[in-house]
């Protein structure tokens, strides 16, 4: 990354401790924010296109889901320049048809946090921004498709619904959320994908299957969520590095347009 400012770099992946090693040259950044510290940022390249890394349980995982400063670090992707964001997830099955290490690209999701900072917005103007699309189509689309070269099964249509944590869901919690139409679980996707929206960033999530939701295969165990994660590593892996590189230089979505809409009382500045 010698010679690259920060500001050229317009792709970030979010994920856990692990996928610095995609990035090739990587240096640590680190970036104050109006809302915190964030963890150290990587700044490499995938095949020569620039890429930030942003661990999101920091360094050695020792932010549990709901202390994880989700403003910080959005904001922190902003103020670099990121455009687009891919994430990664661990998440329980709910659907009944998925099955143990699938891939999964949601397309909508349900928030049951209950005390997470969920906006950039607690003063005038009111906004209020489009959600009808969580998750940006153009970065799903290509994750599936680099998905469907890799691996025989990807889940290109599921709801994905965030939990407050860390405790693993009740098997009553995952009946009512299956009910709801719920198809996976995890702890993380709220408020990341809301707070990118609110920036004008894109996001979109890869996530994987690492363990069959409470009531269905007996206990959950987090051993049993590590070792899923270490078995679909390496198809993580590929699938980004994979897609990085594919992504076309300017956005053909409406992510990034959505917040001129938002404002209420005032004119749009941005």
């Amino acid at each position: 990354m010698k010679g690259k400012h920060p500001q050229d770099n317009r792709i970030a992946v979010i994920g856990g401790t692990g996928l610095e090693s995609l990035l090739e040259s990587a240096e640590e950044v680190r970036v104050g924010t109006p809302y915190g510290l964030p963890p150290p940022l990587s700044v490499g390249e995938i095949q020569e296109k620039a890429v930030v890394f942003l661990p999101r349980h920091g360094r050695g995982h020792s932010l549990p889901p709901h202390k994880v400063n989700y403003r910080a670090n959005i904001y922190a992707l902003h103020k670099m320049g990121i455009e687009r964001i891919i994430a990664t997830n661990a998440v329980g099955a709910i659907n009944l048809d998925f099955e143990l290490g699938d891939l999964v690209v949601p397309h909508d999701l349900i928030d049951f946090t209950r005390q997470r900072q969920l906006t950039f917005y607690e003063d005038a103007p009111v906004t209020h921004v489009d959600f009808s699309q969580p998750y940006c189509p153009e970065i799903r689309e290509l994750l599936t498709q680099k998905a469907k070269e890799t691996v025989d099964t990807v889940r290109d249509h599921a709801v994905y619904v965030c939990t407050e944590g860390p405790r693993f869901e009740t098997p009553a919690e995952i009946r009512m959320f299956r009910a709801l139409g719920c198809d996976v679980v995890g702890m993380t996707g709220v408020p990341e994908a809301t707070l990118a929206r609110e920036l004008g960033m894109c996001y979109a999530t890869l996530c994987f299957v690492s363990n069959m939701a409470a009531g269905i295969a007996g206990r959950i165990s987090s051993r049993e969520v590590t070792e899923t994660s270490g078995l679909v590593r390496s198809k993580i892996h590929k699938i980004l590095i994979d897609a990085i590189p594919s992504l076309p230089k300017n956005r053909h979505c409406l992510c990034g347009s959505s917040i001129k809409e938002s404002r209420m009382g005032e004119p749009d500045k941005c």
